[in-house]
């Protein structure tokens, strides 16, 4: 009661100030952290009893994040709102409820997310159909969704424009998301070695798209609908189905299709920057595309991803196939410094470099463990960039976590800061330089480095 009265006493007295605060039950962490455009803007720390509590000083309204473990969820904050959440961790989206002022539009929004997450795992049974039946379904479907939409817009008349755009996105574009990508699933599903025919009805929600948002430019449901749209404009160039790489003709047109669709810098130069590190990690592999490079920077007008891609090409260089890989120190979770020789001496490794900015614990966790299990002969070695003692992963064997600090020779090759996987052999020889563990490649690499 005490915690309610916090915020409600202060809103009595008309505060210029926004408040976030809540209870988490069965927390999986110390602390709750918000972010705003994946930058961290405050760490609230859980009390005794699992509550937390922020203050800020908002002046323009927006879509933020919040995270707690290894799971987050949005929430859009206008100036002097004053939010509680409530939620279990261990059904963490079913579970969450919004309280206070600004409350119902984050309870809209989380209604909306938990829909159309149900609604894409429908999908799935679709994708096998022909074009004019998967158009009758999702005509169907996106009607219900343009009605709902005039309800909740009916119903709360006085909401700003900006919450207005970001429901309709919310409602409408997982359904156009799933036209743009009928065509590319349909044929994998089907085996089939040409896109379907589709009729000129069949994008006819590309005349009510905005795809220069940069609002909604961190919002996964549009990020989602984006990709989807840019991979089958490209596609539709005259490029065949593919399916585990992309070829160098594909990717170049793919960055041509972005310079050419976006008109606001910024998220073009984030899709441009996106598209070219993301087919480099498909490849699985230190080779370089350098057509597609030179047409990155060619297109690209910020200074600041350049010389990070620069750094990512230069990195892939410094180790390569055939070698073996230098020494260098790194920091277990006892704080004692070890030497990466005696860590892979005698054993075949996967040794992967993290950040969090590029790579979320979950995915770690899930990934690694799915593949230490399948091969049980390889030492995966998880390795945090510019890490701190605070930083292991939870759920994965401590022993088989380091970090590294500022003065480790690994540093050489991690200019970049991106994510890398090396696969070392017993006799500590690299196989492969740059692996990715998000490349159907992995296993392929992994099943090859286990019979050795």
């Amino acid at each position: 009661m005490l915690f309610m009265a916090l915020i409600s006493c202060k809103t009595e007295q008309v505060s210029t100030y926004t408040y976030f605060g809540g209870k988490i039950i069965n927390p999986k962490a110390k602390f709750v952290l918000l972010f705003k455009e994946d930058k961290v803007i405050d760490t609230l720390f859980l009390d005794n009893e699992n509550k937390f509590i922020g203050t800020y000083d908002f002046t323009e309204e927006g879509l933020y994040y919040f995270e707690h473990g290894p799971e987050s969820q949005y929430i859009y904050f206008q100036p002097k709102d004053s939010i509680l959440i409530r939620l279990n961790t261990w059904e963490f989206d079913e579970t969450l409820v919004f309280n206070g002022k600004g409350s119902e539009r984050n309870n809209i929004l989380i209604e909306s997310y938990l829909e159309t997450e149900k609604e894409q795992k429908e999908f799935y049974s679709l994708y096998k159909l022909s074009p004019q039946e998967f158009q009758a379904k999702t005509n169907s479907l996106e009607k219900r969704k343009l009605e709902k939409l005039a309800s909740i817009l009916q119903n709360n008349p006085n909401e700003s424009d900006g919450f207005k755009e970001l429901i309709n996105v919310a409602l409408t574009y997982p359904i156009y998301s799933e036209k743009e990508r009928y065509p590319m699933v349909h044929s994998k599903e089907n085996g089939l070695a040409n896109f379907p025919k589709t009729d000129s009805n069949f994008y006819q929600h590309r005349k009510r798209i905005n795809i220069n948002n940069n609002a909604l430019k961190d919002f996964y449901v549009y990020n989602r609908f984006l990709t989807n749209y840019l991979y089958n404009n490209t596609y539709s160039l005259g490029h065949k189905p593919m399916k585990d790489e992309y070829t160098c003709e594909f990717t170049v047109d793919l960055l041509n299709t972005i310079n050419d669709k976006f008109t606001y810098e910024e998220i073009k130069n984030e899709y441009l920057s996106h598209t070219v590190v993301t087919h480099f990690y498909r490849k699985s592999s230190c080779n370089v595309n350098t057509d597609a490079f030179t047409e990155y920077f060619k297109l690209s007008t910020s200074e600041k991803d350049k010389n990070k891609i620069k750094q990512l090409l230069n990195d892939s260089d410094q180790v390569e196939i055939g070698d073996k890989l230098s020494n260098f120190t790194l920091i277990d979770f006892n704080n004692a410094t070890q030497e990466s020789n005696a860590i892979l001496k005698g054993k075949n490794s996967h040794v992967f470099f993290w950040n969090p900015k590029h790579v979320r614990k979950g995915y770690i966790v899930s990934k690694i463990g799915y593949l230490s299990k399948k091969y049980p002969n390889i030492n995966f070695i998880q390795i945090k960039i510019d890490g701190k003692k605070v930083d292991k992963i939870d759920k994965l064997d401590v022993k088989n976590q380091f970090y590294i600090d500022t003065t480790s020779e690994a540093n050489k090759f991690l200019t970049s800061k991106y994510p890398r996987s090396i696969l070392v052999n017993k006799k500590g020889i690299v196989v492969n330089g740059y692996a990715a563990l998000s490349s159907r490649k992995i296993y392929k690499q992994l099943e090859e480095l286990s019979k050795h």
